[in-house]
């Protein structure tokens, strides 16, 4: 059957459109790890009532990218190290779920492979033009974030949306690793390569290395700081510990 354009809108409800910021505002650091964030000021500057807020704020909450803190308020959530260790396990159960259906289940791992290929051209280009940062973190992003979009799951997709929040407040991290814009682009190359070959066991084998070795670097790099006395439990700045109540 041929693909259909003309059909139903899709609506954000505004408490829907509120959660995508406050996830954007968290995933790129202008919402601080540990940060607590007054329901007043946010409704002031997002132009929102306060009812469709707080109905943003519980989404996030149950997501875990928010804290509630029973007579303090609710705050930006911290990642730790072993934080990170479960958000990239998480990732790694999603990403190969993702790539399973691709290359198993409907046979479009040619097509994916090609469209994960223009997104690591893109990043061969910006390491020619010596790009570094938050240019190859929003690629990589794109690179993960396309992968799971192309597999048409929407429950894999929304699950895959919060752990992408969380991994971008760790990014910062894996800058300061000796992780060299080569590797990540090598890295991105194999995985797109695996799935044009179907080659699923290869793909699952460089899936779990590039999970496991970022997860090493973070880890190490927030270690590191913790001993020299950094109060940095997330790599996107410092603030105020947060734990969850019981």
């Amino acid at each position: 059957m041929a693909q259909r354009f003309i059909e139903p809108l899709v609506q954000e409800s505004t408490p829907a459109i509120i959660a995508r910021k406050l996830r954007y505002a968290i995933g790129h650091g202008e919402l601080q790890p540990g940060q607590q964030l007054g329901e007043a000021e946010l409704a002031r500057e997002l132009g929102v009532s306060r009812g469709p807020l707080r109905e943003a704020m519980q989404r996030l909450t149950q997501e875990g990218l928010l804290v509630s803190i029973r007579n303090r308020g609710i705050f930006v959530m911290e990642l730790g190290p072993d934080d990170v260790s479960d958000m990239y396990l998480a990732r790694t159960a999603v990403e190969r779920a993702a790539g399973l259906k691709v290359i198993e289940v409907v046979g479009i791992h040619a097509e994916v492979a090609a469209a994960l290929r223009l997104v690591t051209d893109r990043m061969a280009q910006a390491i020619a033009a010596g790009e570094r940062g938050s240019v190859l973190s929003d690629l990589d992003i794109e690179f993960h974030e396309l992968l799971v979009s192309m597999a048409d799951s929407g429950r894999l997709s929304r699950m895959h949306q919060t752990l992408m929040t969380e991994t971008r407040m760790c990014m910062a991290a894996l800058e300061d690793t000796g992780y060299t814009p080569e590797d990540r682009l090598a890295e991105h190359e194999a995985i797109a390569d695996a799935i044009g070959a179907a080659n699923v066991p290869l793909f699952h084998k460089l899936l779990a290395h590039h999970m496991d070795d970022a997860v090493e670097k973070i880890s190490s790099r927030m270690r590191a700081q913790e001993n020299d006395g950094g109060n940095v439990r997330a790599a996107a700045g410092e603030g105020a510990a947060a734990e969850p109540v019981a």
